[in-house]
């Protein structure tokens, strides 16, 4: 069993170590728009309340697994009560991006947008892989930091076909190409998995038509492209995808848009859920491999969400998967 502390920081120069009086934690990841989340209940120790022990909003908690950091963030929400034990909700520092606010920049990347929106609020950046694709102009008004982030993302996987992470890494914002976060571990019946359940949808995310439109300055006219996979439609029916484009687009880049939606969407789409013993190197956004020959799945998944969660000695982890498809770089 893999050893942990829990250390709380009032930013008054005191440390209090939660490690022995916490009885449950659930530290939970999710791969697109939402900070990480640590929520812990400890129980209230009469030695440390004699010292002067409390717990505040904005007070830092960090998590250790082995000596490695785990989690870094500040306490959101405390719950107390007469009895029961003391309630922490903490976030990591993606939670200050959900602020609102305008931001235009034209010919920009990505990992600029990203670190643009983290100077704005005043949180530490580490590494943020060059994403290469220039976005033509990237105009949001009165919307959220972290999905102004995450819609640049969507922009360079439309045009490159590349897919990158973003996350909390330890008090460090950081973005990472999904090559590089893959996990050498196989999830199974023989490997840690010990439930699981598996969905197949067209209901949500899958489209057979794609159509794109785009505002001609000149003509003064909506321009439209469409494409199609016409086995797919009399297979399922109709399943329009709509989305209008930026009009600095030429025709051959929005063709290129186009097609690569249809590969990515035209597909019944799997999704797993899988409960196994717990792992700390996986959170949302890692690529892993799952193999359960019952049901005839031997391929790479995205986590999606992944939920740890602690009690005593035991260790579990549920997560939420997504095929990971061969189209994505």
């Amino acid at each position: 069993m893999p050893k942990y502390e829990i250390v709380v920081d009032n930013l008054n120069g005191t440390l209090w170590d939660l490690t022995d009086v916490t009885s449950e934690v659930t530290w939970k990841t999710s791969r697109i728009g939402k900070p990480s989340s640590l929520d812990l209940t400890f129980i209230r120790d009469d030695s440390y309340q004699a010292n002067g022990f409390d717990v505040k909003n904005g007070d830092v908690i960090r998590v250790k697994v082995d000596g490695d950091g785990l989690f870094w963030g500040r306490i959101f929400t405390v719950e107390r009560s007469r009895d029961a034990p003391v309630r922490i909700l903490a976030y990591d520092q993606l939670r200050y991006l959900s602020e609102s606010d305008t931001y235009v920049k034209k010919n920009i990347r990505a990992d600029e947008v990203i670190r643009d929106q983290c100077q704005a609020v005043g949180i530490s950046v580490g590494q943020l892989v060059n994403t290469g694709f220039v976005i033509p102009k990237v105009s949001e008004d009165g919307q959220k930091r972290l999905d102004i982030a995450f819609r640049a993302l969507d922009t360079t996987l439309m045009g490159t076909g590349n897919l990158y992470v973003l996350y909390d890494d330890y008090g460090n914002v950081k973005l990472s190409h999904v090559r590089n976060m893959t996990i050498d571990l196989i999830l199974g019946e023989s490997s840690l998995v010990y439930d699981y359940k598996i969905k197949d949808s067209i209901d949500e995310d899958t489209y057979n038509q794609i159509k794109l439109v785009r505002d001609n300055k000149e003509t003064g006219h909506r321009d439209a492209y469409l494409y199609k996979n016409s086995n797919a439609i009399d297979r399922w029916g109709r399943l329009q995808y709509y989305q209008k484009v930026d009009d600095g687009l030429n025709e051959e880049q929005i063709k290129g848009i186009a097609l690569r939606l249809l590969q990515l969407k035209n597909r019944e789409q799997r999704k797993f859920t899988l409960e196994s013993l717990g792992y700390f190197g996986m959170r949302a956004g890692v690529k892993v491999q799952v193999t359960i020959d019952k049901v005839g799945v031997d391929s790479f998944f995205l986590v999606e969400e992944c939920t740890h969660k602690l009690s005593g000695d035991d260790h579990t982890m549920s997560l939420d998967l997504v095929v990971f498809p061969d189209e994505y770089k």
